[in-house]
Order: structure tokens, then C-alpha cells, then sequence
């Protein structure tokens, strides 16, 4: 290869351009602002994924007749006609045929005590009535036949056939006979009303249901000595405890200062925690004349309107004295919430639903004002919605909430 050609394949270090000091300083400004773009990017892109903390409120169930409630009051389903059921005698529980939850009515027997000797003295005293009773016939029959012979010896006597001391003889036994029957009698009376007292005994061993009721609880079981007063070691008094539940009423606490407003008869509702989405008309059947003085209260006892299955004894209640009686109307719940969490976007109405931790935007048809609060349709109660700051927020928003202190 020629020299020459060697030549041409070197670099030139003298063609080469060497950067001013003006060059270095237009790169240097170009990386800063391309740094500089970036992280106002980042940092907006930080801003629009940063979580809103915002207050809530929540959807509810509006009753109307909360409009017109005068006063509220807390009690307890209580009922009237309520029995410990026990036996009059004592002895050794031998039967029993009931159990929480089971119904009975008047007069069932619901236990039994160990009765084998009360049925032997009933029967001794059965077979002492049929004895006295047959002893009676005995005597009439007597008292028949000496009849007889007294009316013959009369008239003998009268035909100077008999002797004085016969008609005399035929006469006593007729009185005798007439005194034998009579104690005869007597014997059947004396025999019946023992009979009724084995018989009584014997049904002393029989628990019976004073009343239409509901067994609440079952106090004895089988192999237990039953006593009327409990007083020996391991005995028992009560077999059940009974409720009879067409006589269920809330007795409620009534503060001395608010008695004015209630009265016998008033209109009420009541509602159970045991069932939040119930409510039963209810009407003041009657104010306790005396005051609790550790309380300041009244009590005052509500009956229900209407008999439900699901109310039982003890549960917890709540009682609305309400200004009149309820309309069908009035009972239907109403969907309410702040009106302050309706917001509207491209012209329609709605709120920003929580979900998670986002907040959708869900559109409601605004109705009618109810006192401070606004009913809604398409929402359900529970629901929880934002409150503020609604500026901030937009469908799909992030959201967190306030720590709790």
C-alpha cells in the first residue's frame, strides 16, 4: 500500500472544534431544565395520586313520625302475668314435660311429683266410701223392716192382741233404725270428704299451668326434691318459670320534668334493638303513681297495639310519646342525609359514594326536606358518602380520613 494512502487514514487534530466556554454553558441549562421538567412532572403526578382526607356522613332511615315525637324514653319488654310454677307439697320430681319455648295452656299438667303412696290413700279412701255406703243401704234396710214391724205392733196393741212391752220393743228398734241410718249418712259424708282430701293431696302432686303461657325457664329436673319454700339443701322450689306473652308491655323511665307531657291513652311507637327495622304502635296504658328518687323518674308502661312472636320478655326498648296517632303514611322509612353532601357535576345531581378507599360519583334524585335533613332515591341506609371538601374530590378520588384522637 502507497504511503500516501497511509496518510489519509489519520485524524486531523487540527480540524477538530474545540467547545467554547458559551457552548458548555447552554448544555449545562438544557440538563437542568430537562431535570427540572421532570420533576414538576413527578411531583404533579405525585399531587394527582395523593389521598383527600375528608369527613363523612352517613345515609339513614328517616321515620316520619319522628317529626311529631314529643319525648323519648328507654324500658324493657316486661310481663304482667308472670308464675314461678311450684308444687304445694314436697317430693321427688318424677316427670316433667315442658322446656324453654314451650307453650302450654290453663290447667295442663306440665309435672309430676313421685305419688305412689297419695294414690294407695286414694284408693283406701275409695274403698272406705263404697264400705260406708253399703253400711247405709244395710241400715235402710233395717229401718224399712222395723218400720213394718212398729206399724203392726200398733195395731195389734190397739186390738189388745199384743202386750204393752212388745209394742214398746218394736218401737225402740224402729228409733234405733231410724239412728242408724242417719249415722250411715253421715259415715258417706264423713267418707266423701276424706276421699276429697286424698284426691286434693294426690293433685298437689300434679304441677299444673296456672294460665295460657310460655316456659321461660326450666328450674328443676327430673330426680329433684321439690319443696314449697326451697328451705332443704338441694331442693328446689320453682319446676318453670311461665310468662304469659298477650300481657307484654315496656315499662320506660320518664324523667319528673317531662311527666307533664304524658298521658293515659297517648299514641306511641316502639321500637326493639332485637329489631332495628321494626317498629309497633304502642299506646300509654298506664302511669305508676310514685316517683324513683334515686332517678327522679316515673314509670310509665306502654302495651303494644299488636301481639308479635318475635317480642319477648327482658329485651330492650325504646318508646316515642308522639303528639297523635301514627297515619299509614307516617310509617312508611324515608332514605335521608345531610343535604350539604349533594353536589352537582355537568348538571346533575348526586354525592361521592365511599368505596374502599375511593369515592364514586353515584347520582340521586334529591326529594322533600325532613326537618335538617334531605330524602333521597338511590342510595340505601348504612351507606357512607363525603362530606367535605367536595371541591377537591372527582369520581375515582382517593381519600383517606381524619386519625382519631
Amino acid at each position: 500500500m502507497p504511503a500516501d494512502s497511509l496518510d489519509t487514514l489519520t485524524i486531523d487534530k487540527t480540524r477538530q472544534k474545540v467547545p467554547t466556554r458559551k457552548n458548555a454553558t447552554r448544555i449545562r441549562l438544557a440538563i437542568i431544565l430537562i431535570v427540572a421538567v421532570a420533576a414538576v412532572i413527578a411531583a404533579l403526578s405525585l399531587f394527582r395520586n395523593r389521598a383527600v382526607t375528608i369527613e363523612t356522613t352517613s345515609v339513614s332511615l328517616f321515620f316520619p313520625t319522628q317529626s311529631f315525637t314529643l319525648l323519648n324514653s328507654a324500658g324493657y319488654v316486661v310481663a304482667q302475668r308472670k308464675s314461678a310454677v311450684a308444687s304445694k307439697t314436697t317430693g321427688m320430681l318424677e316427670w316433667i314435660g315442658v322446656e324453654e319455648g314451650s307453650r302450654v295452656t290453663s290447667g295442663q299438667i306440665i309435672a309430676r311429683l313421685e305419688n305412689k303412696d297419695l294414690e294407695a290413700a286414694v284408693r283406701q279412701g275409695e274403698a272406705a266410701h263404697q264400705n260406708s255406703k253399703a253400711v247405709r243401704d244395710q241400715s235402710r234396710a233395717e229401718l224399712a223392716d222395723a218400720e213394718k214391724s212398729f206399724q203392726r205392733q200398733k195395731e195389734l196393741l190397739s186390738s189388745g192382741i199384743v202386750s204393752q212391752a212388745e209394742y214398746d220393743s218394736a218401737e225402740a228398734r224402729f228409733k234405733r233404725a231410724i239412728a242408724a241410718t242417719a249415722s250411715a249418712e253421715a259415715g258417706i259424708a264423713t267418707t266423701a270428704a276424706a276421699l276429697q282430701g286424698t284426691n286434693v293431696n294426690l293433685g298437689y302432686s300434679l304441677i299444673r299451668a296456672p294460665f295460657d303461657a310460655v316456659v321461660l325457664s326450666k328450674n328443676a329436673d327430673v330426680g329433684d326434691i321439690i319443696t314449697p319454700l326451697g328451705a332443704a339443701a338441694n331442693a328446689k322450689a320453682a319446676v318453670v318459670t311461665i310468662a304469659d306473652l298477650a300481657s307484654l308491655q315496656v315499662e320506660a323511665d320518664v324523667s319528673e320534668s317531662n311527666l307533664a307531657q304524658i298521658r293515659q291513652g297517648q299514641p306511641c311507637e316502639i321500637t326493639l334493638d332485637a329489631l332495628p327495622g321494626s317498629r309497633f304502635r304502642g299506646v300509654v296504658h298506664t302511669i305508676v303513681p310514685t316517683a324513683d328518687r334515686s332517678k327522679a323518674s316515673v314509670m310509665v308502661k306502654i302495651r303494644f297495639l299488636e301481639r308479635d312472636e318475635r317480642i319477648f320478655p327482658e329485651m330492650s326498648a325504646k318508646v316515642a310519646f308522639l303528639q297523635r296517632e301514627a297515619q299509614d303514611g307516617d310509617k312508611i322509612a324515608k332514605i335521608v342525609l345531610n343535604p350539604a353532601a349533594v353536589v352537582t357535576r355537568n348538571g346533575q345531581s348526586g354525592v361521592y359514594l365511599v368505596v374502599g378507599d375511593k369515592v364514586r360519583f353515584t347520582p340521586v334524585t334529591p326529594g322533600v326536606k325532613l326537618g335538617d335533613l334531605l330524602e333521597v332515591a338511590g342510595l340505601k341506609s348504612g351507606d357512607k358518602v363525603a362530606l367535605k371538601p367536595l371541591e377537591r374530590l372527582k369520581d375515582g378520588s382517593r381519600i383517606s380520613f381524619p386519625e382519631k384522637k
